[in-house]
């Protein structure tokens, strides 16, 4: 019984933390699409970036881009900086694993693409780095995070964008980074390919 208890806990913890992120974060969900869309409508990339579980997340927005979400069309440019595992390899043997991501987007950005950066606690180096690195190339930065945005949140620029989810518990960043993405890829298919609904 106090096993099903702890489940049941943690099923409230999640809905608890689910009702106030759609109360708190709508707005930043889609001033965040609206900046992705752009990038797209303007020939540019997103180039996403993340570790472990935020990682594997954003493999999960760029293969809902890139191939569909709900709906057939064309794909979209998304690229996963973390799912090459020879050049991430390569990049950490010659390197170091800080640069594994800053080293893609020097070599990938462009002024009109966006790097989309996801984190739970906000404080990777290897993510800070490939921050700094999209502003080198002029780039736009989204993050993902939870409540503090550890360091992430004191490398934005004015035309940068936030989503600090709130809470510091891990699982539940990870679950609502799903969320969060699914959304936004559901807005930017919508305005994009409403017309062939």
């Amino acid at each position: 019984m106090k096993f099903q208890e702890r489940v049941i806990d943690q099923f409230h913890e999640h809905m608890g933390c689910m009702a106030e992120s759609a109360e708190r974060l709508t707005p930043d969900i889609a001033i965040a699409s609206s900046m992705l869309l752009n990038c797209l409508l303007d020939d540019g990339k997103i180039l996403v970036c993340g570790n472990g579980g935020n990682g594997a997340n954003g493999q999960h927005f760029c293969a809902g881009l890139l191939n569909r979400f709900q709906q057939e069309r064309p794909g979209l440019p998304a690229l996963n900086l973390a799912a090459d595992s020879v050049s991430l390899m390569a990049i950490a043997k010659d390197s170091t694993l800080q640069d594994i991501f800053a080293i893609q987007v020097r070599a990938l950005g462009q002024g009109n693409d966006i790097l989309l950066a996801l984190s739970d606690e906000g404080n990777c180096a290897n993510v800070v780095q490939a921050m700094q690195a999209a502003h080198d190339r002029q780039m736009r930065v989204i993050i993902i995070t939870g409540e503090s945005g550890g360091n992430m949140t004191s490398l934005l620029y004015p035309d940068d964008m936030a989503i600090l989810i709130p809470t510091t518990n891990r699982p539940i960043i990870y679950q609502l980074q799903l969320v969060i993405i699914h959304s936004v890829c559901d807005l930017i298919e919508f305005q994009l390919f409403r017309s062939n609904e």
